[in-house]
């Protein structure tokens, strides 16, 4: 529901829910409304803990296609359980997330990969930070249910990038709809079963969205 504190934060002055820049954890993140974000969240299990230095280190990187990189080749190693290689489990994660498309957000695109997910969202006047608690609690419970476990299933970070303009704003769905072509699982974008690609033709794209 649109309106009160971010998770782990509180209004500002004007008793906006929205925190701006601000730290949760070991990653900068910007809440703001009506602006387009490009977000991956991960399992929990998705980077080894004996290497956790590294991609902490590696998220740090002052450029962001850097970040990315690093990032991506992380987790195109397919690493931990990878519970979203079951179709029960992605179709579930992809259900939570588009359930309130339209309303209380608009999903430019997503894919759901093996152990992470990339989303493109313009963000109206719910916080990203409350966007992702409700898709990724929904969505864990529901997993964990059906997987017969306990227990953390995703990673409780995010990393975010704030979308700055068209350009920036296609290249993000781009590589959003291309990362299982890029990981090898297929060779056409719209044959990946979890991801906006397969529905592109159909699916329409609002403006871009700035903060100014």
């Amino acid at each position: 529901v649109p309106g009160g504190a971010a998770p782990g934060g509180t209004p500002d002055s004007s008793g906006s829910p929205f925190l701006g820049w601000h730290e949760r954890g070991y990653l900068p993140h910007f809440d703001a409304p009506n602006v387009t974000q490009f977000v991956t969240f991960t399992l929990c299990d998705a980077f080894p803990v004996i290497r956790r230095r590294e991609w902490e280190s590696a998220l740090h990187e002052a450029d962001d296609s850097t970040r990315r990189r690093k990032l991506e080749a992380w987790l195109d190693r397919g690493h931990g359980n990878c519970w979203l290689r079951q179709e029960e489990i992605a179709s579930l994660v992809e259900r939570k997330l588009r359930e309130k498309d339209g309303n209380f957000y608009q999903l430019q695109a997503w894919v759901i990969m093996p152990n992470h997910v990339h989303l493109v969202v313009d963000v109206r006047q719910t916080p990203l930070s409350k966007l992702l608690h409700s898709w990724k609690g929904a969505s864990a419970r529901a997993a964990n249910l059906s997987l017969r476990r306990t227990g953390p299933f995703w990673e409780r970070e995010y990393f975010d990038t704030l979308i700055r303009d068209t350009a920036h704003l296609q290249k993000a769905i781009r590589y959003t709809e291309a990362n299982p072509v890029k990981a090898g699982l297929v060779r056409d974008r719209k044959k990946w079963s979890w991801g906006s690609a397969r529905l592109r033709d159909e699916y329409e794209r609002m403006p871009f969205q700035s903060a100014g």
